[in-house]
This record gives structure tokens, C-alpha cells and sequence, in this order.
């Protein structure tokens, strides 16, 4: 079983941006779908953007469409996430997950089998 940590969370200012990290231990996401989803207080949990397995295609929200964008880094078992003009609504704990052959789905929180423990985003006006 992988397991998944996030960095890269902190307090940006509207406009600006950040960039969160997902490192895998244990195994590489050779055989993973992995995910990105996001919660704010008194929300449930959101989807954001994904790698699909096993042809990687990615896929976004439309919320976040065009301004953030999901990378993967397959010798260093890392997946990134660029977020761009970033506003006050993206605030909220980001939250790496992994989908062990996961082949649909991929929006959904209950297809995931294993979650990091998240990072805070938080986005002044």
C-alpha cells in the first residue's frame, strides 16, 4: 500500500500562487490513479484534478479549469500541483489520493483507497 504526504500549503494573497506536492512511499504511483480533491470548513470534500490510470490523461474541476494544472514526476514518485491566480474560495485543506488501478471514477471520493493527511491553502483578499 502507498502511502501518500502533501506539502507545499501556506497563506498567499489573491492573484498569486502555489504549488502543493504529493510524495509517495512505499511504491511508486506506477499502478495508481492519483487525485487531488480539496475541503473547506463546514464543505464536503471536492474534487480537483486527476491523473487517470493507466493512460494518465488529466482531468480537472471547473472550477479550478485553466488555472491550475497536475504534474507527475515518475522517477521521483511525485505528483505536483501548479495553482495559479489563486482566490479566496480555494481556500481549504488539499488532499492527495491514490486509486489502486483505478480506471473510472476518478471524480469520486469513494473510489480512493488511500489519502494523505492533507495540506492547508489558505487565500487572502
Amino acid at each position: 500500500q502507498v502511502q501518500l504526504v502533501e506539502s507545499g500549503g501556506g497563506l498567499v494573497q489573491a492573484g498569486g500562487s502555489l504549488r502543493l506536492s504529493c510524495a509517495a512511499f512505499g511504491r511508486t504511483f506506477s499502478d495508481y490513479a492519483v487525485g487531488w480533491f480539496r475541503q473547506a470548513p463546514g464543505k464536503g470534500r471536492e474534487f480537483i484534478s486527476a491523473f487517470a490510470w493507466p493512460d494518465r490523461v488529466t482531468h480537472y474541476a471547473d472550477s479550478v479549469k485553466g488555472r491550475f494544472t497536475i504534474s507527475m514526476d515518475n522517477a521521483k514518485a511525485t505528483v505536483s500541483l501548479q495553482m495559479n491566480r489563486l482566490n479566496p474560495a480555494d481556500t481549504a485543506v488539499y488532499y492527495c489520493a491514490g486509486g489502486f488501478k483505478l480506471i473510472d471514477n476518478y471524480d469520486i471520493v469513494q473510489a480512493y483507497t488511500t489519502w494523505g493527511r492533507g495540506t492547508q491553502v489558505t487565500v487572502s483578499s
